[in-house]
This record gives C-alpha cells, structure tokens and sequence, in this order.
C-alpha cells in the first residue's frame, strides 16, 4: 500500500454555501445531510479510513454548529481554524492555518463525496507525489467520471502531467475534484487576507510546478440542492 505523503488535512468549510440555498439558510453547507449524514462527514470519514491522522478545520459561517460537531469526533482530530471575524476565501483560509500544517499537506473541500477507485484518493496523490518539481498537485477527474458536473471544465493536463487553465470558449478535459496535495512553497508571499487559491495556482502554472493525477474513481458535484438526490441514488448503487 502506498505511504502517505502527509498524516494532516485541511478540509475547507468556511464558505457561505450561496448556491445550496435555501438548505443553508438555518446550517452551514457541510452540514447538509447526503446520503444520511452531514457532507463534511463524508469527507472526514474518507480522512479517517485512509489513515490520515489529523484534520484542519476552518469555520466562519454558523461556526458554533459546525466547530461543536466536528470536534465530536473521534478520528481524524480535529483541530479548528477560526475565520469568525472574517471569511478569507480559499487561499487566505490556508496562509492563516498555515502554522498547524505539515509540509507537505492535503487540503479538501468539506462538500466532497467520491467512491475510490483501486486505492484511495490520498493515496493517488501520494504515489504521485514529487516535492522537487511540484508546488501542488490536484486530484483531477475526466468528465464521464464526474457525477452531476454539468461546466465546461478546469484544465488541460500534458504528458507528464503538468496543468494549465481551460482557455476561454473551449472544453477542457479535467475537472478539479476539490482534493489537493499541497507544499508550503506554494504559499510563499501569500498576499494578507481573503483571497482565492487560484491566485497561487496561477503562479505555479507559469513556473511548470502546478501538477495533477487522473482520479480513477467516481466523483460527485454535491453544489446545489437537486444535485442531493441524483447522488444518494448513485451511492446506493455503490
């Protein structure tokens, strides 16, 4: 079995779940009950059964619901990053948890649902892996194995494996699954604030150090309310 690059994830549950509306109302996104439990469950379930021994949480939105559930937990521990004064959006979010993580790191949205393929994700991206020339690596799907995905897709991804962004009006091939394999070299001169991770992408893109795997899995877009039903079914056929 392949060695995990990292034994700690961040898992990303901050947002304000706009387009989960009106089940965000009242809870935040994470909380959202698919398939019987909440959507960050799914996540930390995933995070526990792989091994990976710590997580990172952030909150900001309803945080008191979402930090007293995650820290119920018994695996992975859970340590809660605070963002209750202000919503740092993705890459602020990481620059500010920063200290509590190893490098390198895996870092997750908390909507994330997937069935693995032959090995768990964590471990896709493990075996992969390569700190001398990647800054990140993402964890991306082909279309047919991305469930509900209705957009035009993320990136391009050559031979070896190196991305770029879709160029306007076209296709592109990968969809990033939200799942990431993270060096602290990335976050180097992280702007203050909120700001969003494709800001550092950005620059990894144009340095050759931006990187992704081919997940061999199923993948699930969990983004709206009608996506909830279309995904149970398909977890129950397994």
């Amino acid at each position: 079995m392949t060695r995990l690059a990292s034994d700690t994830a961040m898992v990303m549950a901050a947002g304000l779940g706009k387009r989960m509306r009106p089940l965000t109302a009242t809870q935040p996104k994470p909380m959202v009950r698919v398939a019987g439990k909440p959507l960050i469950d799914h996540a930390l379930d995933r995070l526990a059964e792989a091994g990976v021994a710590r997580a990172v949480v952030n909150v900001h939105y309803f945080a008191d619901a979402l930090e007293a559930h995650v820290l119920e937990r018994k695996a992975p521990t859970i340590v809660v990053s605070d963002e209750r004064e202000l919503l740092l959006e993705t890459g602020g979010g990481m620059k500010k948890a920063l200290p509590q993580l190893p490098d390198p790191y895996f870092c997750l949205n908390a909507d994330n649902i997937w069935l693995d393929g032959p090995q768990n994700a964590f471990a896709d991206l493990s075996a992969r892996w390569n700190p001398d020339e990647m800054d990140a690596l993402l964890l991306v799907v082909p279309h047919p194995r991305a469930n509900n995905f209705t957009g035009k897709g993320d990136f391009q991804m050559d031979a070896v494996g190196r991305l770029s962004r879709r160029k306007p009006g076209r296709i592109a091939p990968f969809i990033y699954t939200g799942i990431q394999l993270v060096s602290h070299r990335l976050m180097r001169d992280a702007p203050d604030g909120p700001f969003g991770t494709m800001q550092l992408w950005e620059r990894a893109i144009e340095e050759g150090r931006l990187f992704g795997t081919s997940f061999t899995g199923q993948w699930f877009e969990v983004g709206t309310p009608g996506a909830i039903r279309p995904t149970e079914e398909a977890l129950s056929r397994g």
